[in-house]
């Protein structure tokens, strides 16, 4: 593969972009009279006003992160309340069985579906002398009894290990709760995110009963996402780059700016464990020369989303060490030979169909850089596919499938006319011809 063969298939497959049928996302959800906003500091969820079985002097949020949830751990608080150890006799004591309790297990705990990095949340409290861990959701409802609050009500939602609902501080629409007359909860919730190859943000309506249980009660699309949210995106992304949406276009460009600037670390990333599996200097170039072009891209994009009302918000990304080649090839696999391939093939069509003069313009420089960044991602797995055994090349192969499956999926969701028409967007329909000619072309 290289960046002129790629431009030939990325030719075939634009002659699908004929004129189509536009498909809109709606606009509805909830109907908010009589909810309030979740108990937050800043933007972090803070959980006093609770009424435990015991009475506590202080309790904190913390989050566990570990690769397969094994040694070595990082640990952070996400947020506190009370007075650390107020009550205890001893306090010095107190403090530093504070300090050093931990915990390798809890509740709200999530893998990555490719990556192994995974985490988990605990309650850390103290009354009087005793500090606890409750790292479990049967932990935290003993610990809570009967859900009486609705700051216990969202907590209990937060906790929930089957889905990651996320409780919103900032926008009702995205983070409620309501006390209702019998005795239960209603917690306004979302999953998802706006961004990502037709990403969806679902609202969620969540009744929790005073026992702890929770039911979803209803559910409704918000927002469909771009459908050329698609570059490399690096593991230990902390951040969706999702703004107030009041100009679909500023929304649209403040998440495109900040998954560039996300690329940026994932191209240095990739150069350093590019070395340290002995890649040969042109990959280890070629990936130092991609991060450059993104600092371009994330200004441009950044540039055009304040042009419509938006500030991108910063990429944040954790530092983890170094994956085995497996891990490197599998992510390249994903996000270089299918998302990153595709991204290209849409920044060409919107080079050529935005109405927007400025779009296309960006677009068509956009274009060829991406183009070379597939082709770094091919090469890559040209040069890897013989250092793995064959297990291993399988489940590469097998996580490109599925990621095209996925693809597929995202981009035949209903899109927004606005960004069909102004910046070239490809609809839902011409979105499915574009992946299917590449999966005819490169993905078999």
């Amino acid at each position: 593969m290289n960046s002129n063969r790629l431009r030939e298939i990325f030719t075939r497959a634009l002659r699908a972009s004929l004129a189509s049928p536009l498909v809109l996302a709606g606009c509805g959800g909830l109907d908010l009279d009589g909810y309030s906003p979740p108990d937050c500091i800043r933007t972090n969820l803070v959980f006093r006003g609770l009424s435990p079985v015991v009475p506590t002097d202080f309790v904190e949020l913390r989050r566990v992160r570990g690769v397969r949830m094994e040694p070595p751990f990082t640990e952070s608080v996400l947020s506190s309340s009370g007075v650390r150890c107020a009550t205890a006799t001893d306090q010095p004591t107190c403090r530093s069985r504070l300090e050093a309790l931990t915990s390798t297990t809890g509740f709200r705990t999530s893998c990555g579906e490719l990556f192994p990095e995974c985490a988990a949340h605990y309650l850390a409290t103290t009354q009087g002398d005793v500090v606890t861990a409750h790292n479990s959701v049967e932990a935290l409802l003993t610990f809570l009894g009967t859900i009486d609050t609705p700051q216990e009500a969202v907590l209990r939602v937060f906790a929930e290990n089957d889905r990651s609902y996320h409780v919103s501080c900032s926008k009702l629409e995205h983070g409620a709760v309501k006390a209702n007359a019998d005795g239960t909860f209603n917690v306004v919730a979302t999953t998802g995110t706006g961004c990502g190859g037709g990403g969806r943000l679902t609202q969620h309506v969540l009744l929790v009963s005073p026992e702890g249980e929770v039911r979803e009660t209803r559910s409704e699309r918000l927002e469909t996402g771009p459908s050329n949210c698609d570059g490399r995106r690096p593991a230990g992304l902390r951040s969706n780059g999702v703004v107030d949406c009041s100009d679909a276009l500023g929304h649209h460009f403040a998440i495109i700016a900040h998954m560039e600037a996300a690329s940026i670390q994932a191209f240095l990333r990739l150069r350093e464990e590019l070395a340290l599996h002995g890649a040969g200097v042109e990959l280890q170039d070629a990936a130092l020369r991609s991060a450059m072009e993104e600092v371009a891209h994330a200004e441009v994009c950044g540039r055009l989303a304040r042009k419509h009302g938006a500030t991108p918000s910063p990429a944040v990304v954790a530092a983890l060490p170094p994956r085995p080649l497996a891990e490197v090839v599998l992510d390249n696999a994903v996000e270089g030979c299918v998302r990153e391939t595709y991204g290209a093939l849409v920044a060409y069509h919107q080079a050529l169909h935005a109405e927007d003069a400025e779009v296309r313009e960006a677009m068509a420089r956009i274009a060829e850089d991406e183009t070379r960044h597939a082709d770094l991602s091919w090469a890559i797995d040209r040069w890897a596919s013989t250092r793995l055994p064959e297990s291993e090349r399988t489940a590469v192969r097998e996580a490109q499938v599925r990621a095209v499956e996925a693809l597929r999926a995202q981009v035949a969701e209903p899109s927004d006319a606005a960004l069909i028409r102004e910046l070239g967007l490809p609809s839902p329909e011409v979105a499915v011809a574009l992946v299917d000619t590449l999966a005819r072309e490169l993905w078999n």
